[in-house]
């Protein structure tokens, strides 16, 4: 006789931290959520810096049931479609230099995949065969899947997987706060940018295909921008050795910075450039590599494909739901009004250094964060058995903070250290950092005087 499965009132999704109880959300608008309970929250933290112009805005909605109504999905080897092919246009009127092809994928790891490949096969294509390893940073974050992760220096997300993982090397971060080398800026000869050329030396130039490197560090060390300088050195390195350089710019693509990219910052153009969760800004996953001509000519002129590819590249909803965003942003001045409250936000976090748990504060436009320390003077972190980040999260979120990661431990040494994002999206006025700063400063006193008395 057949078992008849019977559905008590249980949960049934495998959700990432399966032990936890989430709440039930309900709704957004603009930078709040409202849970199924009517409490709300500031989304502090963009979801995961993703919600770059706020949640259930009626455009974009509109959009994506307009082109639902037209066709919802076209196989990438046997069509294109107009939103595609328009967003394609506008995101390369927006990037710096040539890069102006754009190759469609439906998020960041799958578009860091995307470009470990792409970089292998113009070696390949132009009969360097020996070409394939990626250097990367340690204290970076590339992705989850198995090729993303190799790249990605965080120790405690590699431990588990280490055994699948690519032996892909690393260099030391651009993390001025903790330098590698103790030293300080100005009379460092930014030699964690140098650490590049002896680690190719080191592994042979022969056997590098590329560097990857994100702008700013997000999601391992909290938004810690390179200094001034860093990225003209890693560029002259690379052209020396033939190696491309990948701007990794899953986060902080498409505003978030106050610029279009994080590497307009410093004026240099990589040669691939990677971007994704601003772009969907939530509404329909999305991630872009783009490339400069020479890469597109190599694989154009030569083979005349790229072998390599996803189900859902390309799709028609995803193309529409980019040029809304986009669309969204320019018609609103949000990169503009991002660069000019950058300053107002960084000096309000500033304020959280009155209290001696906060040891720095830093980041570009909004994607900023706080690094917590348990003395100031020797930036010794705390015990990580401590869960500060747990502690400074989860009281802010009882108090309707959402701030991001819960899981951002270890920047000072790979196993110790605390920092937290603040990253609000692009559409928050003044008042709503107010409300912010406020909701964070009870926070961190309370904290405070938890751990140090």
């Amino acid at each position: 006789m057949a078992q008849v499965k019977t559905f008590e009132e249980k949960n049934y999704v495998f959700d990432r931290a399966p032990a936890s109880k989430l709440p039930l959300i309900e709704r957004g608008e603009g930078i709040y959520l409202f849970d199924s309970l009517g409490k709300r929250y500031i989304d502090g933290s963009s979801g995961a810096l993703i919600s770059n112009i706020g949640h259930a805005m009626g455009a974009v909605t509109e959009a994506i049931v307009e082109q639902m109504r037209k066709v919802e999905f076209v196989h990438g080897t046997q069509f294109t479609s107009e939103s595609i092919k328009g967003l394609a246009k506008e995101i390369a009127q927006m990037t710096p230099g040539n890069l102006n092809h754009v190759y469609f994928v439906s998020g960041g790891s799958e578009a860091i995949e995307t470009a470990i490949k792409m970089a292998r096969g113009y070696h390949v294509i132009r009969g360097n065969l020996q070409k394939y390893k990626i250097i990367s940073r340690w204290h970076s974050y590339h992705g989850a899947t198995l090729g993303a992760l190799s790249l990605s220096g965080r120790p405690g997300f590699r431990k588990l997987y280490a055994p699948l993982l690519l032996d892909f090397p690393h260099i030391v971060p651009a993390y001025c706060y903790r330098c590698p080398y103790n030293k300080n800026y100005g009379g460092c000869q930014i030699d964690c940018a140098r650490d590049l050329e002896r680690i190719i030396k080191f592994e042979g130039p022969e056997y590098i295909a590329a560097f990857i490197a994100e702008p700013i560090v997000g999601a391992t060390i909290g938004a810690v921008p390179a200094p001034e300088g860093y990225f003209k050195i890693i560029r002259e390195i690379c052209d020396r050795y033939d190696i491309l350089f990948i701007a990794d710019e899953v986060m902080t693509s498409f505003g978030r910075t106050g610029k279009n990219f994080g590497m307009d910052h410093w004026q240099i153009v990589p040669d691939l450039l990677v971007g994704s969760k601003g772009l969907g800004a939530g509404y329909f996953p999305i991630g872009i590599v783009v490339a400069k001509e020479e890469v597109y000519n190599t694989y154009k002129d030569g083979p005349g494909k790229f072998n390599h590819g996803f189900t859902y590249q390309g799709n028609p909803l995803a193309g529409t739901v980019g040029l809304s965003v986009l669309n969204f942003i320019k018609k609103n001045n949000l990169i503009l009004h991002v660069e000019e409250t950058e300053k107002y936000l960084i000096e309000g976090l500033s304020h959280l250094k009155s209290y001696r748990i906060v040891g720095d504060v830093r980041g570009k436009g909004f994607m900023t964060a706080f690094e917590l320390v348990r003395d100031k003077e020797t930036k010794v972190p705390f015990d990580p058995n401590l869960n500060v980040n747990s502690k400074i999260i989860n009281k802010a979120f009882a108090k309707g903070l959402i701030l991001y990661p819960p899981g951002n431990t270890g920047n000072a040494d790979g196993i110790s250290g605390n920092a937290v994002l603040v990253a609000p999206p692009l559409i928050t006025s003044r008042e709503q950092i107010n409300e912010i700063l406020n909701i964070l400063d009870e926070t961190i006193k309370e904290v405070d005087k938890e751990l140090l008395g």
